[in-house]
This record gives C-alpha cells, sequence and structure tokens, in this order.
C-alpha cells in the first residue's frame, strides 16, 4: 500500500488532519523482559470511572498494553509530547518541568515559563488510572494536533506520576465524553469543535497490523482509502467511554461468552480483550492456553489450525482470526483474551487495539455513534 507513504507528514485534505501514529514497545513486553510483569499485574483493580471537582478515576485505563503513540505541541512557541489517544478517558496532561517524580525525567515536560500563551488556573488535580497516579495542576495553553488548533485548551501539568516508569510516552490525551473529564475541564476534541476547527465532529482510527509506521489518527472527517466495503454504525449505549452493545462472541458456530448480549467499549487504551475473569477462563481453556506470570500462554503450532472468533455488534459478524488473538514474543505465543473487569460491569467487554487492528473505527461524536469497517 505505496500510498501509506504520506503519513510521514501530516496531511491535510478536505478539512481531514491524518496524524501519523507510531507502534511502539509496550510496557508490558517490557516489564515482561525484566521478569517484573507478574508483580505489577497484581496490583491492578478495575471499577468504573468517575469524576468531582479535582479528581478523574479512570481505573480501566491500565497503560500496560499501550502500543501507539503520537505527536502534538502545547504552548507558544510549541513544545511536542508524544502521547496517547486514548477513547476511554477525557483529559489532557502531560509532565511538568516542575514534576519530581522519577518517571518525568524520562519524558518530555512542558516549561510552562517558556509559553506566552500559558495561564496557571491555580487549581491542583489528581487522576487514579488502573496503572497509576497523576498528580498535577492545571494550566490553559494552546494545544496543536496537526494543523488542527485548541485555544485556551485546560490540561493537566503533572507534578508527581506513581506507576509511569519506563512508560514510553509522555502523557494522555482522552478522547472520551465530556461527562468523566475533570469537572470544569472541556476535553479538547469538544473544544475544538465548539471553536469551529472542523466541520465533521469525527475521529477515526487506523492502525496498521504489523509496521512500527503507517498507522493514523484522522481528525474531522475519514478518508476512505483506510477501510474496506462499508462503514456499520452502532449506537453509543452510555455518553461517558464509546460504549456500544454487542450481541455475543461466538467460535466454531457456538456462543463462548456475552451469551446474553452485553455491552463493549471500543477503547484505544489498551491494546488487548478484556472481559469478566470467568468467561476470559473459558475462551482460553478453547486455546489449551495455561498461566504463566499471570498470563495466558498458548502453544505457537496452534495458530495454524484455531478459527477465530466472531464478536456480533448489531447483527454483524466481526471476525477475529488466530493470528490477531495470539501474539508472539520472543517464540512463546500469549492468548490476548484477558479478565479482571468483573468488579465493574459483570459480562462486560474492552475491544481493543487487538480488534481495532482488524477494523477501522470512526467515532461519531455528534450523532454519539461508533462506525466499523474491516481495514484496508
Amino acid at each position: 500500500m505505496k500510498w501509506l507513504v504520506l503519513l510521514g507528514l501530516v496531511a491535510l485534505s478536505e478539512c481531514i488532519v491524518i496524524l501519523p501514529l507510531r507502534k511502539i514497545k509496550t510496557l508490558r513486553e517490557t516489564l515482561r523482559e525484566k521478569n517484573l510483569l507478574n508483580n505489577f499485574l497484581k496490583k491492578q483493580a478495575y471499577r468504573l470511572s468517575y469524576s468531582d471537582s479535582s479528581v478523574a478515576t479512570h481505573p480501566l485505563r491500565n497503560y500496560l498494553d499501550i502500543s501507539y503513540v503520537g505527536v502534538i505541541t502545547i504552548g507558544t512557541p510549541p513544545q511536542e509530547f508524544r502521547v496517547i489517544f486514548d477513547t476511554g478517558s477525557s483529559d489532557l496532561w502531560v509532565p511538568s518541568v516542575s514534576c519530581v517524580s522519577e518517571a518525568c525525567k524520562t519524558h518530555n515536560t512542558f516549561k510552562h515559563e517558556n509559553s506566552s500563551t500559558f495561564k496557571n488556573m491555580n487549581k491542583h488535580v489528581t487522576i487514579y488510572y488502573g496503572s497509576g497516579t497523576v498528580r498535577a495542576f492545571l494550566g490553559s495553553d494552546t494545544v496543536r494536533i496537526g494543523n488542527f488548533v485548541s485555544l485556551n485548551q485546560l490540561f493537566g501539568l503533572s507534578l508527581e506520576e506513581y506507576g509511569f516508569d519506563g512508560a514510553p510516552f509522555d502523557g494522555v490525551l482522552g478522547l472520551a465524553f465530556p461527562s468523566i473529564s475533570i469537572k470544569g475541564t472541556i476535553p479538547i476534541f469538544d473544544n475544538m469543535w465548539s471553536q469551529g476547527a472542523f466541520s465533521e465532529p469525527v475521529f477515526a482510527f487506523y492502525l496498521s497490523k504489523n509496521k512500527m509506521e503507517g498507522s493514523a489518527l484522522m481528525f474531522g472527517g475519514v478518508d476512505h482509502r483506510f477501510y474496506r466495503g462499508e462503514l456499520n454504525w452502532v449506537p453509543v449505549t452510555q455518553t461517558r467511554h464509546w460504549q456500544i452493545s454487542m450481541n455475543h462472541i461466538s467460535m466454531n458456530g457456538n456462543v463462548v461468552a456475552c451469551s446474553r448480549g452485553c455491552q463493549a467499549l471500543v477503547d484505544t487504551g489498551t491494546s488487548l480483550i478484556y472481559g469478566s475473569t470467568d468467561e476470559a477462563n473459558n475462551i482460553n481453556k478453547l486455546l489449551n492456553a495455561h498461566v504463566d506470570n499471570s498470563e495466558y500462554v498458548v502453544s505457537c503450532d496452534a495458530l495454524r489450525t484455531l478459527p477465530p472468533f466472531i464478536f456480533n455488534i448489531n447483527g454483524i459478524d466481526y471476525p477475529l482470526p488466530a493470528e490477531a488473538y495470539i501474539f508472539k514474543d520472543k517464540n512463546i505465543c500469549f492468548s490476548v483474551f484477558q479478565g479482571g473487569l468483573e468488579s465493574t460491569s459483570p459480562g462486560n467487554w474492552l475491544l481493543g487495539d487487538v480488534f481495532l487492528r482488524e477494523y477501522f473505527a470512526v467515532f461519531d461524536r455528534k450523532n454519539e455513534k461508533v462506525g466499523l469497517a474491516p481495514a484496508a
């Protein structure tokens, strides 16, 4: 697909900004290499997100498995940051030059004294994630995503970060709904929309399967070259996360999970697929997987014979082949199906990058729906 070379630069065409994303080594892979993964996983917990005037809690945000990052700039003159574009949270934060944590020493930090457009809001906030905590103060400045500009954008500048040591990104840019952002702040997508940055308030993700380069996030419209066939639209059932209804998950014609219907979050904040522990265990039994250091290990030979799992969403089947739900790392193969969501809302699922590499996803903010089509 030679046309993907256009992603070497931010492209602007018919009011669409196409922002290159880069595939990176995940924190899970780094911890596994250092034999620290098991201890990390034992500390994780899952609950529902909530927020108040100075606190936002997003326990579903486990950035252990983030594998795609992109670049934004903040301030005048602009300062550059690598961020996660996360559909499961709504806040924007980057490290402050005043941050005292070890994690900040290996990341780009925002030097607010160097920005002529920065305003200190004199308010401290705390953001809790499943994989860590950020203590920050609120600021306001100009944020740029490609050619789009968000003026007077409120964002967090971290003073302390816990759980982000070794993370392959500087900060997080949330793309979920305003209802789970810190109260009094407006998420960046909504801010750009209100300022007339784009006529079509949509964004979309294309995640390349194997290459480090070639993935893209587009704002303000959809480039049809990134998918095949027609987009199938699914209404959002709860305007907090990008949550949709799923009918069931099947294999070889047999329903193996979500048998009575369930809710699924279309989630760029994780690479894997999460459900309840019981249902994840049942699926992994079908793969003859065994647990090793809190991960499900599968025979690599099974890649050649295992059938696809079928995710039925709004009456449409979305097959996920074995080469998508089993990944290989140094001659060991792992299942992407993980448990742990039963303490939030039993039976619900997170569909992460594993699913989104197979299916191009469009997030329509105005009409509150998600469009899915086979990725090109």
